[in-house]
């Protein structure tokens, strides 16, 4: 990843009077911390919260047991309850956003969701932008890559408002 990277989101973020909050699975915390060091991160970054554990999804943000049963805890269903149940207790957070995956073997691994599967929500603007990538590698790696994904499709999404009409 590009260092200034995190930098320069954040600077989009300042540019265009946004907020931040987070809810991290998956990720463990990675998406919050590389943007710690960002100028003006205090501004943006209203909190991040790591939900590693279903239990946690369902007390901290509100994931109904009935999608971590049917669905799973690794799936695009769950990731778009934890960006709701963000949204829910940070609702001046102008962005939500949701990751969870299988960054190593487990129960909810199946050929159609191998490790590397990561689902990310990204509630802006009352519109929620769901997304399934596959990465390869293992642990650190795949976090760093899911990292990297959100930090581009923030970027994406930002870049869209800006040349918005209006």
């Amino acid at each position: 990843m590009k260092k200034s990277l995190p930098n320069e989101l954040i600077q989009n973020f300042l540019k265009h009077k946004l907020t931040l909050a987070l809810a991290e699975s998956c990720t463990c915390g990675l998406v919050a911390a590389q943007l710690a060091p960002a100028t003006g991160v205090s501004e943006v970054l209203l909190g991040s919260v790591v939900t590693y554990h279903p239990e946690a999804k369902q007390q901290l943000l509100g994931v109904k047991k009935a999608t971590l049963t049917t669905y799973s805890a690794e799936s695009q269903q769950t990731t778009n309850e934890m960006a709701l149940g963000l949204h829910r207790h940070l609702p001046k957070a102008d962005v939500c956003v949701a990751v969870t995956g299988l960054c190593g073997p487990g129960r909810s691994e199946t050929p159609e969701k191998p490790v590397g599967t990561v689902f990310v929500t990204i509630l802006f603007q009352g519109k929620a932008h769901e997304y399934r990538e596959a990465f390869a590698g293992t642990g650190d790696a795949l976090r760093q890559r899911a990292t990297e994904f959100i930090y581009e499709k923030l970027t994406e999404l930002l870049e869209r408002q800006q040349l918005a009409p209006g």
